[in-house]
Order: structure tokens, then sequence, then C-alpha cells
């Protein structure tokens, strides 16, 4: 059970062009990029760079190239993170993402992750989380997930340990399937397994696990819906939402910091129970 190596990002999908902003509510961007291509198209490199929140937007499934301002560099270690506001901007993605837990809110301003408002806390309780997020802070992130299918191949093991996260913290890990994205009728993003909570220790380490259902079909079973990456988020809000990843969207709430750069998981298949 070879242990797979997790890319440090900042980004989800594609739109929003990333989950995490600075002050200036430009789009904090360690992920894939959409660039003009030679041939008139889109390719979408990994790059560090800052986004502008004004790059143009298409319709769900197409792609635009990204309004980017400049590269990162580690200058910008100091850059304090922000959540995204709420209405999410420059997002595509025509997706609930808790259908029974509505928001009471639906405009929301960005904040500094480390003063996101958390429902109910009063000095008094302890916050953890009190000190700027910084993008060195954020890049510094570390994580590996060891996957094995279960002998009788109706199920599979994922098993995480992870390094320099954000210190006493709450994460989630969520999957995403092939289907997740499809344009022609995208499915729900869900938790990999529930509960799907870990917390950090003082210095950022953490470990999780999760035991999912015939999460690899066969490529020629009608209807699958394989998991083709896992996504470690920041909880901005320090909570967890049951059978959801978030109530805010991509941004408002989560932050992915930790995934898989492309599709994995192909050499595996499992079977219905």
């Amino acid at each position: 059970m070879a242990a797979i190596p997790l890319s440090v990002t900042t980004q989800g999908p594609l739109y929003p062009p990333s989950e995490i902003m600075n002050e200036d509510g430009d789009f904090v961007v360690v992920g894939r990029v959409n660039r003009a291509a030679a041939d008139g198209g889109v390719v979408a490199p990994w790059e560090s760079v800052l986004v502008s929140a004004g790059s143009p937007v298409p319709e769900f499934g197409r792609h635009l190239p990204h309004e980017v301002i400049r590269p990162l560099t580690a200058e910008d270690d100091d850059m304090v993170l922000h959540t995204l506001p709420v209405p999410l901007p420059c997002n595509n993605y025509p997706m609930t993402f808790a259908p029974d837990q509505p928001p009471a809110e639906r405009e929301l301003p960005s904040y500094p992750l480390h003063r996101v408002p958390v429902p109910d806390l009063r000095d008094e309780d302890g916050p953890k989380v009190t000190e700027p997020i910084t993008l060195g802070r954020w890049l510094r992130a570390r994580g590996e997930v060891a996957v094995r299918v279960a002998p009788d191949r109706t199920a599979a093991d994922f098993e995480f340990e992870f390094a320099d996260l954000i210190p006493n913290s709450l994460y989630t890990v969520m999957s995403l399937r092939e289907r997740d994205l499809d344009p022609a009728g995208p499915t729900r993003p869900g938790p990999l397994g529930v509960p799907n909570v870990f917390t950090t220790d003082r210095r950022g380490a953490g470990r999780y696990s999760a035991t999912m259902p015939d999460p690899f079909p066969a490529h020629d079973r009608p209807g699958r819906n394989r998991i083709v990456n896992v996504i470690v988020l920041w909880m901005s809000y320090q909570r967890s939402y049951g059978g959801a990843i978030g109530q805010f969207g991509l941004g408002g709430d989560i932050h992915a910091q930790l995934k898989l750069t492309a599709p994995g998981f192909h050499e595996h298949t499992t079977t219905a129970p």
C-alpha cells in the first residue's frame, strides 16, 4: 500500500480560480491557471499566481483565460490570506453543496482567515486560531494518502498522514468523483467518510482514515462515478456539515489545501457489495 503524495494548493475547480484571496480581493492561486494556447484554445498549467477577480467567467464546463496579475514569489510569504466573499466571485459551478442546510446569510464579506466569525464563539471559549495565516505558512503543508482495496473488492481504505498544516485547526476530507464536474449533469461532491473530520495538533500534524464502499467501479460499468481525487479542506468556520462538504461554497467556508494535481486512482477497481 504505497503512499501517494498530495500537493499543496489553494484551488478546487478552475472557477472560482482559488478558494483563497488576499486583502485586495485578488485570487491567490496555487493550482491550474487558464492560459491562452497558440491554437486559440485554453491550457491550464500548474502555477502560483495572483488572478484578478474581474477575470471573465464562461458557462459551466467551458474555459477562458484567467486574468493573471503577476506570479507569486517568496516576497509574498507574509501575505495574509482571506476567505472569498459570498456570493462567490468568478463562480460558474451550479451546485448547492448543503441542500438540507441553507445558510441564514446569503451575502458575506471577505474575512482574514484568522478573523472569520465562528458562530456563537466568545473570547472566553478559547479560540485557537488567532494569528494571521500567511501564504508562506499555508504552503508548508504536506500530506500523503495510501489506498488499499479490501480482499473482497467491495470497499477501499484511505489512510492519510499530514504535517505542517495550520495548527490547532479543524479540517475535513472530501472526495471528488468523475461526474462531479460533468457539464451534462454534475453530481454533488461529498465527504470522504462521515464524519470526515480531523484536527491538527500544535505542530500542524494530523491523521485521517476512511473506508468507502465501492469507490472505484470498473471503467466499463454503466453509471459509474469513481472517486478520482481527494481534497483536504481547512474549515474557516471551524465546523463540519454532516453529509455536505460546506455551506457557503468553494472559498466561502471551505478552503482546499492539499490534493492530487490530476485525476488519480485509475489502477484500482472495486465491485458493488
